[in-house]
């Protein structure tokens, strides 16, 4: 087993570790010289790391996605962990266990795939459970949904993610429908179902996680799309207007235009999928945010760029006692002349 992991890794501490390069720059300092700015992880998280002298003899013997061994200590910087690296050497894939570098759910693939399967089962309208059957019936697809993450970053950025999200959705699906007598069930509960499989094309997850070719070209809504219309090819008998229906829940399911769905949600189903989906992504997004914090101090996240704010860790607030907000960081003070010269010079100035 690997050894330390990211999480274990102590302040002020000498630590030599194995990790995966999730990103890799070659910098210069003020002075001219060159440095490396890296990002390292494993399964549990990833960690800034800068090499400052003495790069000249590695930095052209890894890329990113390669796995290096490092050798440093970790710093804290900002109230953030940074790890100082001294020496570093690349590291064959044959000599780790990929197990240990890529997150994944903590629950069991298949035995989520079976619940996926229970969920098409309990369909009850025959032709849409016909269509579930044919696109989660292929191998390929079956294969891929069970280790594709979600997203890149945002939420259930791990494998697994995926099938995780949609049973979750699924779950929330079945509730909002018995609250709400209006809403069609199965219609619902096919476009959980349905709405990301594009995902399994779009994303890359064999080492970092990323977009493929046709991700970028087309996206996962698109891409999805056209599955299920490979797979409609197959049911002739398929109802037209349902057909309509289901492939608008998976065009409008983001929700806004300017969010990339081609469609606003038009309809019941169509509406309430996209709220279920949205509520259930932020919360895996919050819950992994407070869990994967770096602040090495303080009652409050760094910032989130897609909720858009700091969150407050609420466990450790109501375990201690109350601090501060944070604010945004003072302007510099204006420098002071040390001549008459730069008297007059400084006077001259006009803030903007």
């Amino acid at each position: 087993m690997k050894s330390p992991y990211v999480n274990e890794l102590q302040p002020n501490q000498q630590a030599t570790g194995v990790f995966l390069v999730h990103s890799k720059e070659v910098r210069q300092k003020k002075s001219g010289d060159l440095y490396l700015s890296l990002l390292l992880g494993d399964r549990t998280g990833d960690l800034d790391a800068k090499m400052w002298d003495s790069i000249s003899e590695v930095m052209d013997t890894f890329d990113r996605d390669d796995f290096v061994r490092v050798k440093g200590v970790l710093n804290v910087y900002q109230n953030r962990p940074q790890l100082t690296i001294h020496k570093m050497q690349r590291v064959e894939e044959s000599e780790i266990d990929a197990a240990d570098f890529f997150p994944h759910s903590q629950r069991d693939l298949d035995e989520m795939f079976g619940e996926l399967q229970a969920a098409i089962r309990g369909v009850g309208n025959p032709h849409l459970r016909a269509l579930l059957d044919a696109v989660f019936g292929d191998e390929e697809v079956a294969r891929l949904y069970r280790k594709a993450p979600a997203a890149k970053t945002v939420h259930h950025a791990y494998l697994g993610g995926l099938l995780e999200h949609v049973l979750s959705l699924a779950k929330l699906c079945r509730m909002a429908a018995a609250h709400y007598p209006e809403i069609d069930a199965d219609l619902l509960l096919s476009g959980a179902l349905l709405h990301d499989v594009g995902k399994i094309h779009e994303l890359s997850y064999d080492r970092s996680f990323g977009y493929t070719t046709e991700g970028q070209l087309l996206g996962h809504i698109t891409i999805g799309l056209r599955m299920i219309g490979d797979r409609l090819r197959t049911l002739p008998d398929f109802p037209p207007r349902l057909r309509a229906l289901v492939e608008h829940m998976v065009l409008s399911h983001h929700g806004q235009l300017e969010f990339g769905s081609p469609k606003l949600p038009l309809f019941a189903e169509a509406v309430l999928l996209h709220y279920l989906d949205d509520m259930d992504s932020k919360m895996e997004c919050v819950r992994a945010m407070v869990a994967h914090d770096r602040q090495v101090e303080g009652e409050w996240t760094g910032y989130s760029q897609p909720l858009d704010r700091s969150l407050l860790k609420k466990n450790r607030y109501l375990s201690g006692e109350e601090q501060p907000t944070p604010t945004a960081p003072k302007p510099p003070e204006r420098p002071r002349a040390s001549t008459p010269f730069g008297e007059k010079l400084l006077g001259a100035i006009k803030d903007p």
